[in-house]
């Protein structure tokens, strides 16, 4: 992986930033580095640069949320912040400990073990996953080592869990990575990260050895809740689709403590992710929501961001967390009805002053706009009903007609460097992004996608947004490489637990379908120390999987 120690910071001038500035930079917190980032981005567009340091120190002001720390929520509830990008969380019980939610790697799993279970001599007993994604399972291990007690705990989650966990595996892992690497910032230097606005920065980078943990689950339930005792401590566990449709709620009655996962945390919901993401549906997750609201917790505890106290107070965040939902939600669908493009409704949709104004609705994570296309695309999918966006042109040919428009390459340059000066870096972003297109060693319109995209950077609210732009803006220069996900960079010990069908369907997807065009084979696989057999047909580009025998093989 490349990564530059150094920082350079283009103004909309050609060259880097002023020797003096870039010193200063230079191992500085990244409080300066951001600062830095909202003036140099906007300082030729004085229209905007007061809501652009607004936008960065508000950002900044949100780390707070993140200081790494063990807090008790009430005796025997005590939950690790700051660690990772998600919390950890211990019950401790009569003869043992649960823990809730496991970290992103074995390295943030040490850590967070090691200030979470101080001073506490039980083995842990049970660990739940609140979810599938992987800040709340890769660190299992750590937490399941055998230097905790003497059986392996059992692994508690829903039942449709095991599905997401395969299919990540075997589908959509090498994509959602790379995407992933940028909307978390992963891989910027230290002087250039902030956190992931919900919560520190991700502690994973397969490409750079960062070793994961992942336990498979041993016990899943269906239907909608599991009421258990583990180690004295009875909760319940409830099944609340809304940010993932695995997602389960911890609820133990004896203490009012809820345990909320990631239906809510100090920010605007991710109701669409950037990485990528299946439908999140809202009005599910409105009812998860107010599922919680009924149990009148005294205690909240998210995966994300600090836990909250008061019944009161708790259910004023809920009540609005829910109605901020549902507003964008019914507005979004209101719009669409009235035949309304998806840029049409995102510039019609804003939150009603009470929810724009609550500190745990701020768009450090989601936003409403990514919102109002995520609900758009779930219910009419890619077609925006205009008749121009059925067979629109290949980007290339797009491309060239731009730039012919623009009079040729370098005048179409010399309009991005307009477009900067006058703080338009969107613009100028897709005019530097189509010369590239035609021209892709082009230093010169590399240069300005960077200028545009950093500058964009340094006005974004959302940690999300600019930390995908930021890492595109160090791709662009050359700075940092993210490579795809190879098949042996995947730790053996998460290949060791994915069944053998989840495999085989990423063998289906990996066909390489020009070698495979004039291909008719079929193949059988026998795996005796387990019982199973699968046949993989090679018809002329496509690969059928199937598991047991299926017709003569070669």
């Amino acid at each position: 992986m490349m990564r530059e120690s150094r920082i350079s910071i283009p103004a909309f001038s050609a060259g880097p930033a002023p020797l003096g500035a870039e010193r200063a930079l230079r191992g500085s917190l990244p409080i300066a580095f951001s600062a830095a980032l909202g003036l140099l981005g906007c300082r030729h567009h004085p229209a905007t640069m007061g809501a652009a340091e607004s936008a960065n120190e508000r950002l900044v002001a949100q780390g707070a949320e993140f200081r790494r720390e063990v807090l008790t929520v009430v005796p025997g509830v005590r939950v690790a912040v700051g660690f990772g990008l998600a919390n950890s969380i211990a019950i401790e019980g009569d003869d043992g400990v649960i823990i809730v939610d496991t970290m992103e790697s074995l390295d943030a799993a040490r850590a967070a073990r090691a200030a979470l279970l101080a001073g506490v001599n039980k083995p842990v007993k049970a660990i739940i996953y609140t979810h599938y994604h992987s800040d709340h399972v890769n660190g299992a291990a750590v937490f399941a080592e055998a230097g905790l007690g003497n059986d392996r705990p059992e692994i508690i989650s829903y039942e449709s869990t095991r599905a997401q966990l395969d299919r990540l595996t075997s589908i959509t892992g090498p994509a959602i990575y790379m995407r992933a690497m940028r909307q978390f910032g992963a891989l910027l230097p230290r002087e250039a990260r902030l956190h992931g606005g919900i919560g520190a920065n991700l502690d994973l980078d397969l490409n750079q050895g960062n070793d994961i943990g992942l336990l498979r689950p041993t016990r899943t339930f269906v239907g909608q809740e599991l009421s258990l005792t583990v180690a004295g401590v009875d909760m319940v566990l409830g099944h609340a689709p809304g940010e993932t449709e695995d997602q389960i709620f911890v609820w133990l009655p004896g203490k009012k403590v809820l345990l909320c996962a990631d239906n809510f945390y100090r920010a605007f919901p991710n109701l669409y992710t950037i990485r990528g993401t299946a439908f999140r549906d809202p009005r599910l997750w409105v009812k998860s929501l107010d599922r919680m609201r009924a149990l009148h917790a005294e205690h909240l505890v998210p995966s994300h961001t600090r836990p909250l106290s008061g019944a009161a107070e708790i259910a004023l965040r809920l009540t609005h967390y829910r109605d901020a939902i549902q507003f964008v939600h019914d507005e979004t669908v209101r719009h669409m009805n009235l035949g309304l493009s998806p840029d049409e409704i995102v510039a019609r949709v804003r939150l009603p002053r009470h929810l724009a104004e609550d500190p745990f609705l701020q768009e450090f994570y989601g936003t409403v706009e990514w919102s109002v296309r995520g609900i758009f695309d779930g219910y009419l999918g890619w077609f925006s009903g205009e008749g121009r966006d059925l067979f629109p042109d290949p980007p290339r040919k797009r491309a060239a007609q731009v730039v012919e428009l623009a009079g040729g390459p370098e005048q179409a340059l010399s309009r991005a460097v307009q477009a900067l000066s006058r703080g338009e870096e969107q613009w100028a972003l897709t005019l530097a992004d189509d010369v590239l297109l035609l021209h892709p060693k082009e230093a010169r319109a590399s240069g300005l996608k960077a200028q545009a995209l950093t500058a964009l950077a340094g006005r974004q609210l959302s940690a999300n947004a600019r930390n995908y732009l930021l890492t595109q803006a160090y791709e662009a220069r050359g700075q940092v490489v993210i490579r795809p996900l190879a098949h042996s960079q995947v730790p053996a010990s998460m290949v060791a637990q994915t069944p053998l069908s989840s495999l085989f369907d990423a063998m289906a997807v990996n066909l390489d379908p020009e070698r495979a065009a004039e291909v008719e084979r079929t193949v059988r696989f026998r795996f005796p120390d387990v019982g199973q057999v699968f046949t993989v047909q090679v018809r002329l580009g496509v690969a059928e999987v199937r598991e047991g025998e299926a017709g003569p093989a070669e």
